[in-house]
């Protein structure tokens, strides 16, 4: 059978590349047309439409700025999805051009799924009309997804979360510690780590903040976690710590705690077992965090909490009456965000981390939690892959009946 894959950023392209892999196994003959990156193109044997290079755009302005790759990436995809006509085009994360996709796929008839969903239930829920309409099956990562999409009227398997496996990949073959403080010249002090992030924004939003808490812990090495597509440049404008880049898992593991970007790194944190405090920062000013309430929906924006708490009226409203008083939105890890996202302020939720403590103790606790309510019997690149076939054959079937 023919599939479609449309990744748009680095994320993406790792765990559609996995997914391809175990769909291989399943139809040999597989024939692939994809938009990606090299880890796809390493599962193919083939090479991108077009490369996530000329299209990881995220945000308005960033759009706004480059519409014009953006539509020329459109009408490459479209094009080739005509003339390729797929038995099923699947859509990985990446919501804004990937609604256009599939909307467009459902336009000529072709079968659609959609891997990593589009986070509605937090904010932009007005996206759910279309995509209703347009997608056949939606394969989600979070457990909490399954009642939310079904109770809308969508189909959805839980397939399991990717990075449970990738953690865990990474963990079985990390380097004894001396060995890899000794090839990265740091010491036996425990580490803190900062992890703003691998978009410009995020970085230049949160790391001034995570530089100024590191100042205050002469008796830690202080870490930069930087990712491998952003240039070293860019962090050493906020800080002068060392940076260790592309091994954020390993960081992570090694470090006795970190500061962490809302986001997936928050969940990878968990999954490495290391204490955290979860920072979002945006302009930094109440206005703008009073907007930021308003627009979510949902009591908490960090990954362990969504999954380790429970999503209810009953739980926002103590959350946000805690957040009112305290600054702090926590059930399993605290969050600091907007105007909260200070040094002070920040430091006060990490020190408890630091040693033996109660505040430590239950955040672990609380990561046993979301581990297993992310558990699956086989890893969610299998399961995603029998899904995405068992619908194309289905839907080719239904064709020819």
């Amino acid at each position: 059978m023919k599939y479609f894959f449309s990744a748009g950023e680095a994320s993406g392209d790792i765990h559609a590349a996995g997914v391809i892999e175990c769909l291989r196994r399943l139809d040999p003959e597989a024939k692939i047309l994809f938009l990606g990156g090299d880890a796809m193109s390493a599962a193919t044997g083939s090479r991108p439409l077009i490369h996530i290079d000329r299209m990881a755009y995220m945000g308005f302005v960033n759009v706004a700025l480059h519409i014009g790759d953006v539509l020329g990436n459109m009408r490459i995809a479209r094009s080739a999805m005509r003339v390729f006509r797929p038995d099923l085009f699947v859509a990985v994360d990446y919501p804004g051009f990937n609604l256009k996709m599939v909307s467009y796929a459902n336009a000529l008839g072709i079968p659609t799924a959609w891997y990593i969903a589009p986070k509605l239930w937090a904010w932009k829920e007005y996206r759910l009309k279309t995509m209703k309409k347009v997608v056949d099956k939606t394969l989600s990562i979070l457990p909490f997804e399954p009642e939310w999409f079904s109770g809308h009227g969508m189909k959805v398997d839980y397939v399991g979360n990717p990075s449970v496996e990738e953690v865990e990949r990474t963990l079985s073959r990390m380097p004894r510690r001396e060995e890899w403080l000794e090839k990265h010249g740091l010491d036996n002090r425990p580490i803190l780590a900062l992890i703003p992030g691998s978009r410009v924004g995020e970085i230049k939003d949160n790391l001034p903040v995570m530089d100024q808490v590191g100042r205050l812990h002469h008796d830690m090495q202080v870490v930069v976690a930087g990712a491998p597509s952003v240039d070293r440049a860019l962090y050493r404008r906020f800080t002068s710590f060392k940076i260790i880049t592309g091994e954020t898992l390993t960081l992570m593991a090694m470090a006795r705690a970190a500061l962490v970007t809302s986001g997936t790194a928050s969940l990878e944190c968990a999954l490495a077992g290391t204490p955290q405090v979860v920072l979002y920062r945006s302009i930094g000013l109440k206005v703008a965090h009073n907007a930021f309430e308003h627009i979510l929906k949902i009591p908490y924006v960090s990954l362990p909490n969504l999954i380790g708490g429970k999503i209810d009226a009953e739980t926002r409203r103590r959350v946000d009456a805690r957040a009112d008083a305290t600054g702090v939105r926590s059930a399993i890890v605290p969050e600091m965000l907007m105007h909260h996202c200070n040094a002070e302020e920040v430091d006060a939720q990490l020190r408890p981390l630091l040693s033996d403590s109660k505040e430590r103790d239950a955040q672990l606790a609380g990561y046993a939690l979301v581990r297993a309510r992310l558990a699956t019997k086989t890893p969610a690149a299998e399961n995603a892959a029998a899904s995405i076939y068992e619908l194309a054959k289905k839907m080719r079937e239904q064709k020819k009946s």
